[in-house]
């Protein structure tokens, strides 16, 4: 029996699996905004206005921002992973995004929320 010593992100299967949710997730919502562009095209501001004031609108702006993020996660790690070899500049390039992500959900939800 050979030991394998497997390097890389070794996350496979469930990195792929959720790229492919968290897009269909972003597809649906990007979906459903261009139908209401159609539907509403002579509303303006005010139609925005009022489709952002329903809550389970925020709700799904917000779970389609999280979706982003996690795509963004699991990209930006793997082209790290793959083209950074010295583990320290891997190492923070790795922090700098998720400080970068983080603060990019902390504007979402001031955005979406108006908090």
């Amino acid at each position: 029996m050979v030991n394998r010593h497997v390097i890389g992100a070794h996350y496979g299967l469930r990195d792929w699996l959720a790229q492919r949710v968290t897009a269909v997730v972003m597809l649906v919502y990007t979906l459903a905004v261009v139908v209401f562009l159609l539907a509403a095209h002579n509303q303006g501001f005010d139609g925005w206005k009022a489709l952002f004031a329903c809550t389970w609108v925020k709700v799904l702006t917000q779970i389609t921002v999280l979706a982003l993020l996690w795509h963004a996660w699991i990209g930006v790690r793997d082209i790290w992973m793959d083209y950074i070899q010295p583990v320290g500049v891997r190492l923070t390039m790795h922090v700098l995004t998720l400080v970068w992500l983080l603060g990019s959900l902390i504007y979402s939800v001031k955005v979406v929320w108006g908090a």
